[in-house]
């Protein structure tokens, strides 16, 4: 697997694996009519390539294919973390996300679904809020999940 960053000729196929992942992968924790107002395919890929310029966003790439991807911004806010369903399991994410962490000193928050709690609790986040977010008139169940990064010692001169 080679971790790299993110470059504007990926943004449509990052939009494809987000529709894809969260239409399988999620599927077992939120229902057909969530799932579609979450992803409805009709991404705005100028919109989302912007996104992905303005934050640290990388790119995972095995055998040749974009296996998954992560952005977070200057402010510690992990926006998304999606590993495509033929990927899973191979610690995509947790590369992609120890990367996305090491770029920040400050604490990190997500928003993470019922599918991705329990990877982000193994990591160390506290739930901190369980929430319902509205999406095109549907609401859906996510946890505003927050991880202290430890201080970076004082170097002695």
């Amino acid at each position: 697997m080679i971790i790299r960053n993110y470059r504007p000729e990926d943004c449509r196929e990052l939009a494809e694996l987000f529709y894809h992942t969260v239409h399988t992968v999620n599927a077992k924790d939120y229902t057909a009519e969530q799932l579609h107002a979450w992803a409805s395919g009709d991404i705005d890929i100028e919109k989302w390539n912007l996104s992905f310029l303005a934050h640290y966003s990388l790119v995972a790439v095995e055998g040749g294919c974009i296996a998954g991807f992560g952005d977070i911004d200057k402010t510690g806010y992990l926006d998304r973390l999606y590993v495509h369903k033929d990927y899973l399991r191979r610690g995509i994410a947790t590369a992609l996300c120890d990367r996305l962490e090491d770029s920040v000193c400050i604490k990190i928050v997500t928003h993470a679904s019922i599918t991705a709690r329990p990877f982000f609790e193994k990591r160390g986040y506290q739930v901190m809020k369980r929430q319902q977010v509205e999406r095109h008139g549907i609401l859906l169940t996510n946890f505003i999940m927050e991880k202290e990064r430890p201080s970076l010692p004082v170097r002695q001169t």
